[in-house]
C-alpha cells in the first residue's frame, strides 16, 4: 500500500516548548494512486492527513513524511488552508484557478532534488504568508507523474488578472526562476469546459 509514511504523529506537538502560531491553520491532503485505479469519480481517494497551526507542528510532520520525489507515480499531495478542500467545487476555489509549472523527470537526480526544493519553498511561502495578496491563496499541489512533476498554486479569483499576475511574479521569486522562464495560469472554469484548456495568463 502506498502511504505518506507518517511516523510518530503523536509526538508532533511540542508540549513543553514555546510554539510559534501561524496566521491560519493548514491541512495536508494525500491522493493515493492505488485507490485511483478502483475509483471512477475524481476525489474519492483524496484524504486529509494532518492539520497544523504552528511552525513546530509543521516541521514535526514534514520531517517525518516522504518528499514528493519518493512517492509512487500517480500520487498527489495537497496543502490547503484549513477549511478549504482541494477541489474545484469548494466555494473558495470555484471561481479561481492555478498557476503551475512542470519539472521533466528524465531520470536525472537533479529533477527530483529540484522538485523537493521547490515544493518546500512553495509550502513555506504559503504558510509564512509571503504573498502580498495572501487572502487569494487557497493552497498548493504537487503531482507525481511518469514523465514529469507538476507543482501548482491555487488561487481564489481567476477574473482578477492584476492580482493573479502579481502572485505569479512573487511565486517566480520564491522559486528563483529566471525572467525567461514562464508559468501559466489556468482557470478552473476553463478546465471544466475543455479537455485541452489554454492558459488564461502567462508570466
Amino acid at each position: 500500500m502506498v502511504t505518506l509514511h507518517l511516523r510518530c504523529l503523536t509526538t508532533v506537538e511540542a508540549a513543553n516548548e514555546e510554539t510559534h502560531p501561524l496566521e491560519t491553520k493548514w491541512t495536508f491532503w494525500f491522493d493515493n494512486p492505488e485507490g485511483k485505479q478502483h475509483q471512477a469519480q475524481w476525489g474519492k481517494t483524496l484524504r486529509p492527513v494532518y492539520t497544523f497551526g504552528t511552525v513546530e507542528e509543521f516541521w514535526g510532520l514534514y520531517n517525518n513524511i516522504l518528499p514528493p520525489s519518493r512517492l509512487a507515480v500517480g500520487a498527489d499531495i495537497h496543502l490547503f488552508r484549513d477549511g478549504i478542500e482541494p477541489k474545484w467545487e469548494d466555494p473558495a476555489c470555484a471561481n479561481g484557478g492555478k498557476w503551475s509549472f512542470l519539472i521533466p523527470r528524465g531520470g536525472s537526480p537533479s529533477a527530483a532534488q529540484l522538485l523537493d526544493t521547490n515544493w518546500l519553498h512553495v509550502i513555506l511561502a504559503c504558510i509564512g504568508e509571503q504573498f502580498d495578496d495572501g487572502e487569494e491563496i487557497c493552497g498548493g499541489v504537487v503531482n507525481v507523474r511518469a514523465k514529469q512533476y507538476r507543482i501548482a498554486l491555487w488561487t481564489r479569483t481567476a477574473a482578477n488578472e492584476a492580482v493573479q499576475v502579481a502572485i505569479a511574479k512573487q511565486l517566480k521569486e520564491v522559486l528563483q526562476m529566471s525572467d525567461h522562464a514562464k508559468i501559466g495560469f489556468m482557470a478552473h472554469s476553463d478546465a471544466k469546459q475543455s479537455n485541452k484548456p489554454k492558459d488564461r495568463y502567462t508570466v
